[in-house]
């Protein structure tokens, strides 16, 4: 797994935010995970997965909150965003 370095910069991509609304993961949320990272995966060259573990919904659950970013970008898209249950499948 390459370094893992923080995202502050970047933008949301139309589809991202769509995706994000009908998924209920705020802004805050995403930038939390670009910020502060746990994992981090190119998934292929100019693409990467950064996640991260958070507590989310009513009663709180941990989830993995996974964010593709075109990282070959200035700077940075967000390309979509998604929440899993499914931690021992994701988390390396």
């Amino acid at each position: 797994m390459p370094n893992i370095e923080p995202v502050r910069e970047f933008i949301f991509t139309d589809h991202a935010l769509t995706e994000m609304a009908r998924r209920e993961i705020s802004q805050s949320d995403v930038r939390n995970v670009l910020a502060n990272p746990e994992q981090m995966e190119l998934v292929r060259e100019g693409r990467a997965v950064y996640q991260a573990k958070l507590e989310m919904s009513q009663p709180p659950k941990t989830y993995v909150v996974r964010v593709f970013v075109d990282i070959d970008r200035i700077p940075p898209h967000v390309v979509t965003v998604y929440r899993t249950s499914k931690i021992e499948k994701y988390w390396r």
